[in-house]
Formats: structure tokens, C-alpha cells, sequence
């Protein structure tokens, strides 16, 4: 059953230019979607209409069965939880603690609950050792296992992720990556929705949406859509480094079977 669902959504800014065109995708409880594009897809302007920041859309989108309209946006972002590409704009605290505290006061929990709450997801993002350290002095990488850690206290439904990893270096992208796929190990009907241009993280997601110029150009699972080389080359989105390399040892006459899904298999297998 689908948790969004959006259908023909139109978007222009002044009725004269569509920065969204007959936009349709939906997505699955539990699933991991990843929504990529260039710069100047829309990416942006799709996320902002879902969070309910762009309003005047033209189309249906409805989040947990209900109508995304003004009057039921408070509704919605009870059960939505959103991870900025920048995760100093999420900070409003002086410490780890209090800031994941200032959430769970506001959702009205029992403050005898909090401290049971919040060593709980601490400690599934890695960052036990930090409650007391004050966000400003957190590497970006830890930043942003804080803004993850505050989303997972107030256990919404659905989680957007808007850029998360953009503003990182390779190394702690990966370490959030890893952390999201564990997050799901942990919880399988974790939904997450993944706003990025990263085609690393694409191909690790359930379902891959690509945006371009405004318009939905690909969608299916990574396999599927990363078989389109030509067509994502043109938009200048590529494929991700695993493929290129498969690619490139098939071509020295190195078969890599089909089953062979990603550098961890690749690695085992050419190790045989």
C-alpha cells in the first residue's frame, strides 16, 4: 500500500515557467526510494512541495491517505520526519541531548520517557559518546547522525531525505549510508524517500526515480534504470562506480556474472 502517492503534480513558481511537468510516482511502505536528477531537475522544488512549502501545485499527492493541503499539513508532519541537506538548520539546542529533547517536547512526550527515547536512538546512530557535546563543535558527518537520531526519536511513518549527504566528505557519506541500511535492517518498515544527485546511494535503494528537466524520465529498481547508460550519460548523471567497473572487466574479457550485485560480491568473487 502506498504511504505517498503523487499523481500529474504540476509546479511553476510564476505561472509562466513548469519547474514540475505531469510528475507521478508513488511509494511503498517500507521501501527505500531514491529520486535523482541534475541540478535544475526540480529535485528541490519536488521536495519543497512534499514538505508542504511549495503550496500552490497542481495534481494529488496524498501522504499516509491524506490530502496534501494546508489544513492537513500539521496533520502530516506529526507521522514525517525530514533530514536537511544542511543539518545546522535542524540544531536549535546547546547539546546532542537537549536537542533531540526539544523534538520529543514538542510531539508532548512524558519527560520520565525522554531519557529512555533518546539513549535509545543515540546509540543506534553512534553517538552515545556525544550527549553532552555541543552540535557546533560535531564533525559534519556526526552532525548529521544527530539530525538523524532526532528524526528516529519522534518515529514518523515516513522519513525525507533532502541532500543528506551532499555537503559531506566521501568518508562520512558512507558512514550515513551504511547507517540508513542498518537503520532498515533494524526496522523494516522504516520508508524512506531520498532526495539526491548521488548515484552511489541510488543504487542501493529499492526504487530509483530519476528527474529531468522537471519531467519523470526513468523509474524502476537500480538494475533497471542504471541499464539506461546512454540515456542517464546524456543528463549527465552516469552510472554508479560498481557498474562502470563491472563494466570495464567485461570488456578486458573478465566475466562478471549477473548475480554479482555490488563491490562486496565483485571483491569475493574476483578473490575465488
Amino acid at each position: 500500500m502506498p504511504i505517498l502517492t503523487v499523481k500529474n503534480l504540476n509546479f511553476s513558481y510564476d505561472s509562466e515557467k513548469q519547474i514540475l511537468k505531469d510528475v507521478s510516482f508513488s511509494v511503498e511502505a517500507g521501501e527505500y526510494v531514491a529520486l535523482i536528477g541534475h541540478n535544475g531537475s526540480g529535485k528541490s522544488t519536488l521536495a519543497k512541495v512534499l514538505m508542504g512549502l511549495n503550496k500552490k501545485y497542481e495534481g494529488e499527492i496524498t501522504i499516509f491517505d491524506i490530502p496534501l493541503e494546508e489544513k492537513k499539513v500539521d496533520e502530516i508532519h506529526k507521522r514525517l520526519g525530514i533530514v536537511f541537506q544542511n543539518p545546522d538548520n535542524q540544531f536549535v539546542a546547546s547539546t546532542v541531548r537537549e536537542d533531540i529533547a526539544f523534538g520529543l517536547e514538542n510531539r508532548c512526550v512524558a519527560r520520565e520517557e525522554m531519557d529512555a527515547i533518546i539513549d535509545q536512538y543515540v546509540r543506534e546512530v553512534g553517538m552515545e559518546k556525544f550527549l553532552d557535546s555541543a552540535p557546533e563543535n560535531l564533525s559534519g558527518g556526526q552532525k548529521q547522525r544527530v539530525a538523524i537520531a532526532g528524526v528516529l526519536a519522534m518515529q514518523p511513518d515516513l522519513i525525507i531525505l533532502d541532500e543528506a549527504t551532499s555537503m559531506l566528505d566521501p568518508k562520512g557519506k558512507g558512514e550515513i549510508l551504511n547507517l540508513i541500511h542498518e537503520m532498515r535492517k533494524n526496522n523494516p518498515k522504516l520508508t524512506i524517500l531520498s532526495i539526491t544527485h548521488d548515484v552511489e546511494e541510488a543504487y542501493r535503494a529499492d526504487k530509483v526515480l530519476v528527474l529531468n528537466k522537471g519531467e519523470m524520465l526513468l523509474s524502476g529498481t537500480p538494475e533497471e534504470v542504471f541499464s539506461h547508460r546512454d540515456t542517464l550519460n546524456r543528463i549527465h548523471l552516469g552510472a554508479p562506480f560498481f557498474l562502470q567497473l563491472k563494466q570495464a572487466l567485461n570488456d578486458r574479457g573478465i566475466k562478471i556474472p549477473e548475480t554479482v550485485k555490488n563491490m562486496q560480491e565483485l571483491e569475493d568473487y574476483l578473490c575465488r
